[in-house]
């Protein structure tokens, strides 16, 4: 006998996994801080020279996202908008930066090396693999705190 599911066993798997997924837990986002006059140019971009351009920046930008421009930082990517400027709560770059979300966390956490296949004597025809560079290091939650600051303040 072949299992179908149920409409209701579909909505509720469907619930479950939006709100695991989906909605974040916001009482966890670090407290905007309390700095006036917060720029991009002059507090956030430093900020994401260290964490973020590694891979939000240049010609192909992760997921399209450009980082190391104000103007990019505004478009967003292929996912569409990452600040929505005077709602750092809304800002998906707020969420992914604090860590609140696995799926959406920036940066993500280092996956393990892949290991080469074996050949028939049990080594690998695989030269040595080059050092990775170390992962970006997340931003701490005061830092978090300064890029809600420039979001609420308008994002300029």
């Amino acid at each position: 006998m072949k299992y179908t599911p149920s409409l209701l066993t579909i909505t509720l798997a469907l619930a479950q996994w939006s709100a695991v997924a989906g909605n974040p837990d916001l009482s966890k986002l670090p407290p905007a801080s309390t700095q006036q006059g917060v720029t991009y140019d002059k507090d956030i971009k430093p900020l994401f020279e260290a964490s973020c351009e590694r891979c939000h920046s240049g010609p192909r930008p992760r997921g399209g996202l450009k980082l190391d421009t104000l103007e990019g930082v505004l478009k967003g990517g292929k996912d569409g908008k990452v600040v929505e400027a005077g709602d750092s709560q809304k800002s998906q770059i707020v969420i992914s930066a604090a860590q609140i979300d696995p799926e959406s966390a920036m940066p993500p956490k280092p996956r393990p090396p892949r290991r080469p296949p074996a050949d028939a004597n049990g080594g690998t025809n695989q030269p040595p693999a080059r050092p990775m560079p170390p992962p970006p290091k997340p931003l701490t939650p005061e830092q978090v705190g300064l890029l809600r600051a420039w979001i609420d303040q308008g994002a300029k």
